[in-house]
């Protein structure tokens, strides 16, 4: 069989990619190594997969920390709402949550998974198991590629690979050493969205605690502000997790430090009033019984070793000073970052292909004609909250348009 084009990688970006541009009347063959499809997918928001995010295409950009202007014309192509209308008119009722974020009314990946399935055996997209080892060009066009076992004529390649993070789905860095060999510029990769490691044994000795509604500064050496959120984190045998963790990690750069608010309602004086009102009442006990209505029990010990507080002290016998060094700890814990966890412990790669070589409307190569990119491959990440995936689909759209010779503007995904 003949085909007019090949998809390399059988992840989200890489099955809209091939939905996309079946729709559009042309023949093609979508290749992954894997013996199924969306391994990746299948895990994505434990297991729930966070769709997209219910914003506006710029609300989108506004989550992307790098590169997030490359992404204008595709996510104005097709923004969250024409992706949910995507799935919806599928078979594969979405609903909104906390942080407009949008998953399958199932909870349940696999719902996403069918749904493209079956779109790309109504397209009648080819699918193959294979392991490419090569894209084939002549005279600086694309002409097919080389797998295992054969070589595949195919006038233009979308190369959707995904990147370095969870390797057990397939994602081992492939598609880098593709496109390097066609000459294209591969950025420095690390894990994004990825737990942090922290110095010193507080962290472990709260192994396990979740905390809800804190705040969380990332800061540099020079005490500069990265990154600021709201929301969970986790504390583990390692250092911090959680969702404003995994944002922050998308900024580490050098020597960093975490400061947690873990009162953010309360402001200085509120908050030293409140405590006046907890020694007062547990005035009797000792300070690690007192704090137990405003802290989590596993944390005070480590907030009184901070504050340098004796845990078998009376409540009433703490000292001004020793009470403002409370206020301080629980409106600044602070926490020295010593690196991330392997990037295959991430959600998402940070860096890959130079976002300066490939056309910012139709995802297609600068260098190489017929050569075009979707997904985790390209030089962009962003923070959680379906905001990644929303790229994939954004990517994989203009991609699959342009490679079948389309205006993305004036046609539509549906």
């Amino acid at each position: 069989m003949t085909f007019d084009g090949i998809i390399i990688g059988g992840g989200p970006a890489g099955m809209f990619a091939a939905i996309t541009a079946a729709r559009q009347g042309q023949k093609v063959l979508l290749l992954e190594r894997n013996d199924r499809l969306g391994k990746k997918l299948l895990i994505t928001g434990k297991g729930r997969c966070n769709v997209t995010n219910a914003c506006t295409a710029q609300e989108v950009l506004q989550n992307v920390p790098r590169n997030g202007r490359f992404l204008f014309s595709v996510m104005a192509a097709c923004p969250p709402d024409k992706v949910m209308t995507f799935f919806e008119k599928r078979g594969c009722p979405l609903k909104v949550e906390r942080g407009n974020r949008v998953f399958p009314v199932t909870d349940r990946s696999q719902s996403v998974l069918d749904c493209l399935q079956n779109e790309m055996r109504r397209q009648n997209v080819t699918v193959r198991t294979a392991r490419v080892r090569e894209i084939l060009t002549e005279n600086g066009c694309v002409c097919g590629v080389r797998t295992d076992r054969e070589c595949i004529r195919a006038s233009w390649v979308i190369l959707a690979t995904g990147g370095l993070s969870y390797p057990t789905t397939g994602s081992t860095g492939d598609g880098y050493a593709m496109a390097a060999a066609l000459g294209h510029t591969v950025t420095q990769t690390e894990g994004s969205l990825v737990p942090l490691e922290t110095a010193g044994e507080d962290c472990q000795q709260m192994q396990g605690l979740s905390l809800r509604n804190v705040g969380v500064k990332l800061l540099n050496e020079k005490n500069k502000v990265l990154y600021k959120d709201f929301g969970e984190l986790l504390f583990t045998h390692f250092g911090i997790s959680g969702p404003t963790v995994l944002s922050a990690s998308a900024h580490i750069k050098g020597n960093c430090r975490l400061v947690i608010d873990l009162k953010p309602a309360l402001e200085e004086g509120k908050l030293d009033s409140r405590i006046l009102r907890d020694l007062e009442m547990y005035k009797n006990r000792t300070m690690e019984n007192a704090l137990t209505d405003l802290l989590p029990r596993s944390m005070i010990p480590v907030i009184l070793r901070r504050c340098e507080i004796d845990a078998g002290m009376q409540a009433n016998s703490l000292t001004k000073q020793q009470r403002r060094a409370l206020v301080e700890n629980l409106k600044g814990f602070d926490l020295q970052i010593t690196g991330k966890r392997p990037v295959a412990e991430a959600i998402i790669t940070s860096g890959g292909v130079k976002v300066s070589e490939i056309d910012p409307k139709t995802m297609g190569s600068k260098l190489i004609s017929g050569l075009y990119f979707a997904g985790e491959i390209i030089d962009c990440d962003a923070y959680t909250g379906g905001f990644n995936l929303q790229i994939a689909w954004a990517t994989a759209y203009a991609a699959g348009m342009a490679a079948s010779g389309c205006d993305q503007e004036k046609q539509g995904v549906l």
